[in-house]
Parts: C-alpha cells; sequence; structure tokens
C-alpha cells in the first residue's frame, strides 16, 4: 500500500507542479490550447489557481518525506481534490471531457485516504 501511495504522490505531484508552474509564470494569452478555461477567468484566478497546485503539490511530498508536519500530506492531496471537483464541474458546464479530472480526484481522493489513515 505504501508503494502505490509513494506512486500516485510522485505523480500527482509532477503533474500539478508542472500544471501549477504554468498557470502562475506563463502570460495568461500565451497558455496551451488544451487550458481554454482561462480565458473565462481573470489573470489573477490563473495565478491563484497556479499558486494552488504549485503549493498542492509541494504539500503532496515533502511533508511525509521528511516526517515534518506530515498531517499537511494528506491535506495537501484532500484541496487537490477540491481543486479537481471545481474543474469537473466547470468542464461539465461547458459541455467537455472530464476523464481526466475525474483520474487526479481519484488519486487525490486514494492518497488523502491512505494518508490519514495510516
Amino acid at each position: 500500500m505504501n508503494s502505490a501511495l509513494w506512486a500516485a504522490q510522485g505523480w500527482l505531484a509532477a503533474l500539478f507542479l508542472i500544471a501549477g508552474a504554468i498557470k502562475t509564470f506563463q502570460p495568461k494569452e500565451k497558455m496551451p490550447a488544451q487550458m481554454s478555461w482561462v480565458h473565462d477567468y481573470s489573470a489573477g484566478m490563473v495565478k491563484f489557481v497556479g499558486i494552488a497546485e504549485l503549493l498542492g503539490g509541494i504539500g503532496l511530498v515533502v511533508p511525509w518525506l521528511t516526517g515534518i508536519a506530515p498531517l499537511l500530506t494528506p491535506l495537501a492531496a484532500v484541496g487537490l481534490a477540491v481543486i479537481m471537483v471545481l474543474a469537473i464541474a466547470y468542464h461539465l458546464r461547458k459541455q467537455e471531457k472530464i476523464v481526466m479530472n475525474l483520474v487526479l480526484l481519484a488519486l487525490c481522493l486514494f492518497v488523502a485516504y491512505g494518508r490519514f489513515a495510516f
């Protein structure tokens, strides 16, 4: 179980760190085509989501790895799950595909449950 949790944490952390860095440091106008949702929100909101994803990505690994405030790891997973629920709601409104968001949500919930329980 621990290996599966670490694999999920590592994969999620990498993905959210990359996505968060793009949203935080790249101008809204230069976002990749897959991120068409950014045009419906202000640049500040896009950066806010990016910073939340960056912090969540760090929080998925660093606290548990170092043993310093390990409770932050499942809390980071819950926070990222909330972001995924909001993303799913947005994409459903726009009648867009939500498969990737559902996978990320499931992995976040797996990490949250696994790290809260153990």
